[in-house]
């Protein structure tokens, strides 16, 4: 293990698309579990200056899940969803709605688990209801709050790895 993560990779596809991609350090089983688990998401969700409040999470196809975080001067974000498609350790797909949003429809967030040699590259992909609604968030800081997110998420993979899989 080189002890150094690619850093986030952010790319469109097509006109309703945004693709992101970033190698961690960890198996795709711990990664999977970061991304699934809710004592370990509230420890890496979110930009720099965000937490994750609240963290329910029903883990099968159908289940709902919702998130609220809490960032600077007391701004709140709540998203929510349901999983169509439930595989650890390989894909997680499930569509997202935030409570005060600003394009329309359903966002469908894949994620794709793929790991060599214990390292796992997950590549996300965000499918917009429209064009507009993928140009609006392009707009925002978008990449580099995800690029800060998954930063917290490779520091607390590594701290993770290096406790035998406990949780410290």
């Amino acid at each position: 293990m080189t002890g150094v993560e690619d850093p986030l990779v952010v790319h469109t596809s097509g006109d309703r698309g945004i693709v992101l991609s970033r190698l961690f350090e960890a198996p795709a089983q711990l990664v999977f579990g970061a991304f699934t688990q809710p004592d370990l998401l509230v420890r890496w969700y979110g930009a720099r200056g965000w937490r994750l409040a609240e963290c329910d999470i029903d883990l099968r196809v159908e289940g709902r899940w919702r998130f609220v975080s809490l960032g600077p001067e007391g701004a709140r974000m709540v998203q929510a969803g349901v999983y169509r498609h439930v595989e650890p350790t390989r894909r997680l797909v499930y569509t997202e709605l935030f409570d005060d949003q600003s394009y329309p429809g359903e966002t469908l967030v894949s994620h794709e688990f793929s790991e060599v040699a214990g390292r796992t590259t997950v590549t996300t992909t965000l499918l917009y209801a429209t064009a507009g609604g993928r140009d609006t968030v392009l707009r925002y800081p978008m990449a580099r709050g995800a690029g800060q997110s998954f930063t917290r998420l490779a520091e607390l993979l590594r701290a993770t790895a290096t406790t035998g899989g406990e949780q410290q």
